[in-house]
């Protein structure tokens, strides 16, 4: 649970974008919407195995593009 505490002097809207920095930094609302509904673990794993094929094409359109270069 994230907690921020307001001083004094401090606006509210200052210490909501502070809240809202911490929430998404601690990765709360990401964890939220992954459990929100029941995966299977083979779709897991795909997802899982798509991701990693996305991550190596990007890698080798970067590559591709510093060689050409």
């Amino acid at each position: 649970m994230s907690e921020v505490y307001v001083g004094d002097s401090e606006s509210l809207e200052s210490a909501l974008r502070r809240f809202n920095k911490r929430v998404q930094a601690d990765g709360i609302l990401t964890d939220a919407r992954r459990h929100e509904f029941y995966e299977k673990p083979s779709e897991r794993r795909k997802k899982k195995e798509a991701a990693r094929r996305r991550k190596m094409r990007k890698a080798i359109i970067r590559q591709a593009r510093r060689t050409a270069a």
